[in-house]
């Protein structure tokens, strides 16, 4: 299995990225734990949660932190994975926090649930707009230096507060993030690409795009208004069913029919193309869907199918 590493840290992870935001929301724990042991038997040691998922059923969270904590502690397996979490999204209990206090609290809770001494990669997951930056960066420079947290990321954080904890990085001897997961895919490509791309270039970012196949519309399962029902998060991908959208699926059958292939792995195949892009996140509730996933980093797109996938998206 081919691994990169994050940044210029000594992380190495496969190409592809599980999104834990399903456990305990729309699997529960026996499934999770399938899905996960068929994920890392297949090679693959990328973990991408956070501390808040998913407050949307309780209210507060934590579900898929202590499913990945249970199934790491049963598998004694936690040395070979990498296992990223994040910080700061709201709850029902309080708004997005990025203050010292919050995050020197909600570290520890994680570890917690997650059955760890350490966090690989810890992500600023939406910044508060409110705390200083240096602020939060010394918060995570606490945490690094008792050994909680390795690396630090970010997910939700505009070009300017980017550019500012860079800054702040270098003038104060505080951690520098080492890796942007922001919202990127085949559909979704302006915002990335005038606003971070630039930026992750010059400060040797790896990208871990979220919403890699675009909630689902990328899998090609969603065709037109009649398709919407086909799941619980079909009514997301109403947005994509315009001209743009359906050229792009077009795009993706071609491909797919050339390979022999999915829609979702050409989609997949496309990211891990462009440049730093280490991991996209994904996530599956089956088995079938996980092999879509393995496929992709298998999948070595020629330029004609770029240059197609290119004009359809832009």
């Amino acid at each position: 299995m081919k691994k990169v590493n994050i940044g210029d840290t000594d992380l190495e992870v496969a190409r592809i990225n599980f999104g834990g935001n399903v456990f305990g929301w729309t699997l529960d724990e026996k499934q999770s734990f399938e899905i996960l042991d068929a994920f890392v038997d297949a090679g693959f040691n990328f973990l991408d949660t956070a501390d808040t998922y998913s407050w949307w059923v309780n209210g507060v969270g934590g579900q898929s932190e202590a499913i990945i904590g249970k199934w790491m502690k049963s598998r004694s397996n936690r040395n070979q994975l990498v296992v990223a979490t994040k910080v700061g999204s709201e709850t029902k209990e309080h708004p997005n926090d990025i203050s010292k206090k919050h995050i020197l609290k909600s570290v520890d809770e994680s570890l917690q649930r997650l059955q760890t001494d350490h966090i690989d990669l810890y992500y600023t997951h939406f910044d508060d707009n409110v705390t200083p930056v240096e602020e939060t960066l010394s918060a995570y420079d606490e945490i690094i230096k008792a050994g909680k947290v390795r690396h630090i990321a970010a997910s939700n954080l505009s070009p300017e507060r980017l550019l500012e904890s860079f800054r702040i990085s270098e003038e104060n001897n505080l951690p520098k993030y080492v890796a942007l997961q922001p919202h990127y895919n085949l559909v979704e490509r302006g915002n990335y690409e005038s606003q971070y791309a630039d930026l992750v270039d010059n400060h040797g970012l790896s990208v871990m795009p979220y919403y890699s196949l675009a909630s689902g519309f990328l899998t090609g399962k969603y065709r037109s208004e009649d398709d919407l029902n086909k799941s619980v998060r079909g009514e997301g991908v109403r947005k994509y069913l315009n001209e743009k959208g359906l050229n792009i699926i077009k795009a993706l059958d071609t491909i797919s029919e050339k390979y022999n292939s999915k829609p979702a792995t050409v989609s997949l195949a496309w990211l891990m193309a462009k440049p730093h892009i280490a991991a996209p996140i994904v996530s599956a509730t089956s088995k079938s869907q996980l092999q879509t996933l393995f496929d992709a980093p298998k999948l070595n797109l020629d330029r004609e199918d770029l240059e197609l996938l290119e004009i359809a998206s832009k």
